[in-house]
């Protein structure tokens, strides 16, 4: 083989090797901060992965918040109207964080089914639920209780 080709065809095969490297890793970075969003039934039932960063929203139930008073440590639990999870967050709450109201928390699901949150986020506004919590309603049947409920409140 010709001298000029044989070094042309190394510099193609190292070139492709780069690109796959850079590909995997890409690919392996991406995986690792995909946060899949489960509903509180989903966790329930056991679908959600256990020791995996997940989203998790609902409602916050009437009554259920449970503030630890020589720490930051809350424990709440959310539901979907079918079943509810109990959410642990050690940490400041947004202000708009209260009974009744949509929030979606990032987490951790460990062997009890408890998620333990290291993020909670609620909505931004009267009238504003995220997405996934508002799907999640409209699949058990409870998002027109809770549009209710919010009317009400006006």
């Amino acid at each position: 083989m010709n001298p000029i080709r044989k070094k042309r065809l190394m510099l193609i095969l190292l070139a492709l090797l780069g690109i796959g490297v850079a590909v995997g890793m890409a690919l392996l970075a991406l995986q690792q901060n995909i946060n899949l969003f489960y509903t509180p039934t989903q966790i329930a039932k056991g679908e959600a992965p256990l020791d995996t960063r997940i989203r998790a929203g609902g409602l916050v139930e009437e009554g259920s918040v449970v503030r630890d008073k020589q720490s930051l440590e809350v424990t709440f639990k959310v539901g979907d109207g079918a079943e509810s999870v109990t959410i642990r967050y050690a940490g400041i709450l947004p202000d708009l964080f209260r009974e009744g109201q949509g929030i979606v928390a990032l987490g951790k699901v460990n062997e009890e089914g408890v998620l333990v949150a290291d993020e909670v986020l609620a909505k931004h506004d009267e009238n504003y639920m995220p997405p996934e919590v508002t799907e999640a309603l409209k699949q058990s049947g409870q998002f027109q209780h809770y549009q209710g409920k919010a009317q009400e409140g006006q």
